[in-house]
């Protein structure tokens, strides 16, 4: 354990003493499910697809050492410099999405991805958080009476990303989006007459969404009426869980995994189902709740607007982002191809998540009186 004296005045003494310690290590224990679970479920995807089955792994554990420094370099920064980061990270994300759309490459029917340096990338995973932090300022200066332009902004910010999302389409992120700026427009007060018509105006998304989108029409069909399509890797998914009943057939005694194409991403709560048991998923959904909670419960306590709405808006996409994956898994909602954070196989979804729990850590630091500079 590292250990460092109150009186270290030094820049890694300060934060060793400001950062919230309790969270961080519950994520630290989090990363080391994930690649447990990565090492479960990933060799036998590998083998199918004519690779080592080391592969995935080995590919997830060397962005493992980019996403640590990631969560520890921005967890040091000021909340000036938060800000900052997120404004910069957001228009260049921005600018990548734009991008996959005349130059990204096209998977299962939808352009979420775009080669950079040989490397595979999903910029809209850099969007949430970036997003999160640049609403919830713009959103705290709109409280603090600085105009109702910087509503403005934050609303064209929001219908920016959503209209992006919608073209590529990943209706699913752009839901996770939608539910992070309406949380963060609960917390800073919105009148309940625009409450109710922001309200109006996702249930009709929902129905345009439905209506003109197969895909989504399909999905929600197939959720609500399972024998009328295929529901291949949910129903597999759901005889892991059964297979595994209460502690696990085993490691590495799993079948799922070799008949799922995804379950080293999007159904890997179900891998850890079957081999690990239902007294293993619950203590991933307790280490997701954890999080949740604690940083919730830190941003009450909270004086500083920005932080608040900030914070809540990082919270609010991690924890919906790993309910929508469980409750795929477990058929409580539609199939949406959403990682399980931290979990799950993907080096975009990792880094991307260490950058916005990066930046929860940095909000949530305490900070003398005064307040740092915003």
């Amino acid at each position: 354990m590292i250990w460092l004296p109150r009186t270290d005045r030094s820049l890694v003494g300060r934060w060793w003493w400001t950062i919230d310690r309790v969270t961080l290590f519950v994520l630290m224990a989090l990363i080391v499910v994930g690649f447990v679970m990565t090492l479960a479920a990933s060799p036998a995807v590998a083998a199918r697809l004519g690779q080592d089955q080391f592969f995935f792994f080995r590919r997830q554990l060397i962005f493992l050492l980019p996403a640590l420094c990631v969560i520890f370099l921005v967890s040091l920064m000021s909340l000036a410099n938060v800000r900052r980061l997120a404004l910069l990270g957001f228009a260049g994300a921005l600018v990548m999405m734009l991008a996959t759309l005349l130059a990204g490459q096209e998977i299962k029917g939808a352009n979420r991805w775009i080669h950079i340096a040989g490397l595979s990338l999903q910029p809209s995973e850099f969007v949430k958080p970036c997003f999160a932090v640049a609403a919830g300022w713009a959103l705290s200066e709109a409280r603090r009476g600085a105009g109702p332009h910087f509503y403005a902004g934050a609303g064209v910010l929001w219908a920016i990303v959503i209209g992006i999302l919608v073209l590529q389409p990943d209706v699913g992120m752009a839901v996770v989006v939608t539910a992070v700026f309406a949380a963060q427009l609960f917390v800073a007060g919105l009148p309940m007459l625009l409450v109710g018509l922001g309200a109006g105006v996702l249930v009709l998304g929902g129905a345009v969404a439905y209506s003109l989108l197969p895909h989504v029409a399909s999905r929600v069909d197939r959720f609500l009426d399972p024998s009328g399509g295929d529901n291949y890797q949910i129903d597999r998914a759901m005889d892991a869980f059964q297979a595994g009943g209460l502690f696990g057939r085993g490691p590495g005694d799993g079948s799922v995994k070799t008949i799922l194409p995804d379950a080293h991403t999007d159904f890997i709560f179900a891998v850890a189902g079957e081999e690990y048991g239902f007294a293993a998923c619950v203590l991933v959904v307790l280490l997701f709740a954890f999080i949740v909670f604690r940083g919730l419960g830190r941003l009450l306590a909270e004086n500083n607007l920005f932080v608040m709405l900030a914070g809540t808006g990082i919270v609010t996409q991690f924890g919906l982002q790993a309910v929508i994956n469980m409750g795929v898994n477990l058929r409580l909602m539609p199939t949406k191809g959403m990682t399980l954070p931290f979990i799950s196989y993907g080096g975009s979804s990792l880094i991307a998540l260490a950058l916005g729990m990066g930046m929860l850590l940095a909000l949530t630091r305490k900070r003398p009186s005064m307040g740092e500079a915003e």
